[in-house]
């Protein structure tokens, strides 16, 4: 198994019609601009996609728009995360039917499984395609930590290209990094911490506010690519205040906002959640809105 994942890799959010079906035309122009604006992959039907309200064939249908619009310029992953083995080796099947070139595959959802559980649950899904798979650690929000000791059974397993390190810790790319060299294609999963991971040696960002701000997100990375980092700092500094809207239980909701007061993208999500209002509201609004007014000239990269 073998895959060339590095660099941004969008979370996009999920977009829906006034009665909660997938918008086709956003979607597809979405996913044309983040491309345009010089992203390395895309996942669909993540955290930030709103995995959890979609049906399969909402799932599968976001995977063949996406396929369609990327155009084979960058791949395309589905997130993969479902309450049974069962389940989520069905849905693989499916998503790569559907044209998925890999998965981003959470421990399983509900469910806090012990070490031996969540390595065989992985293994198993995994052995369902011929597939990649990013997995996805991210302990804070999901209560289920793949763990170094863990990492060095499912390193066996060639279906494990990647890891997304969400446990919100810098330090656990070093240490994955020290352990298994470049075995796994490690990317970051949080947003305020993009720079000092990718500092650290992680080779990509599985990004949200990219959603909103794809070219600044893009310039940041090329930028430590190429060993410039005063400016990637600069840059950085001001993109903080919009990447902590990231770490938060209203992440979708505030990245939703972010991207159409950035002119990218439509504010409906599908019950229960629903958009921010009140105080809470205007909060988010100044930041994005302080944001923009600074929006900083982006060198050339």
């Amino acid at each position: 198994m073998s895959s060339n994942w590095s660099g941004i890799f969008p979370a996009v959010t999920t977009k829906f019609n006034r009665d909660f079906s997938i918008d086709e035309g956003l979607t597809t122009r979405h996913i044309e601009h983040q491309i345009e604006a010089g992203v390395h992959g895309i996942i669909v039907s993540g955290s930030l996609g709103e995995a959890s309200t979609l049906s399969q064939a909402d799932k599968l249908r976001l995977i063949r728009l996406s396929r369609q619009a990327a155009n084979d310029k960058v791949p395309v992953l589905t997130g993969l995360a479902e309450r049974s083995t069962a389940d989520a080796v069905a849905f693989a099947k499916a998503a790569r039917d559907a044209g998925a070139q890999g998965f981003m595959l959470l421990p399983p959802m509900q469910y806090k499984s012990d070490p031996r559980e969540t390595v065989h649950y992985l293994k198993t899904v995994a052995a369902a395609t011929d597939l990649p798979v990013m997995i996805y650690n991210n302990p804070v929000s999901y209560g289920i930590d793949v763990t170094t000791e863990m990492l060095a059974e499912l390193a066996e397993d060639p279906h494990f290209v990647a890891i997304k390190e969400s446990s919100d810790n810098v330090r656990r790319i070093t240490e994955v990094i020290n352990h298994f060299g470049d075995r796994f294609q490690v990317f970051t999963g949080v947003d305020n911490l993009g720079l000092e991971s990718l500092l650290m040696g992680a080779c990509g960002w599985v990004a949200g506010l990219v959603c909103a701000f794809p070219r600044e997100t893009v310039v940041i990375y090329e930028l430590v690519q190429q060993g410039r980092l005063a400016e990637a700092r600069e840059i950085y500094r001001w993109f903080i205040p919009l990447l902590n809207l990231d770490v938060s239980n209203k992440l979708v909701q505030n990245i939703k906002l972010a991207e159409v007061m950035a002119g990218l993208g439509s504010e409906t999500v599908r019950p229960p959640r629903l958009p921010l209002a009140g105080e809470e509201r205007a909060r988010v609004e100044n930041i994005i809105a302080e944001a923009l007014e600074k929006r900083p000239a982006l060198p050339v990269v």
